[in-house]
């Protein structure tokens, strides 16, 4: 059995991160590279998550969409110093609001 620290390594931070990297190029027109360094992952990781292949898992809760939005903007602004804060808040978010206990343990 997966503990929920487990659960949020290898399933919720990849979404965040997809929706993220959605957002900063197609909103914001980051290219992949400037998205990569803005989030502090590889080229590979973003390109991933544009093409579907990583992060799969859909988040329907309107509310937290748009905080996502909300914080895509703030990291966008931003610096790299606030990107470790804004997952961390999207992710209390998805806590409080049910999404992380109703994933499959054996999704992938």
């Amino acid at each position: 059995m997966k503990t929920p620290c487990e659960t949020i390594v290898w399933h919720i931070l990849p979404v965040i991160r997809k929706e993220l990297t959605k957002k900063l190029v197609t909103t914001y027109g980051f290219t992949q590279r400037k998205t990569a360094i803005r989030l502090g992952i590889t080229d590979a990781a973003v390109s991933r998550y544009l093409s579907g292949e990583r992060g799969n898992i859909e988040i329907s809760n309107n509310k937290i969409l748009k905080e996502i939005n909300h914080s895509a903007t703030v990291i966008a602004k931003g610096n790299k110093k606030i990107v470790i804060q804004e997952i961390c808040r999207i992710c209390g978010l998805l806590k409080s609001s049910g999404f992380i206990g109703g994933i499959s343990h054996g999704c992938k």
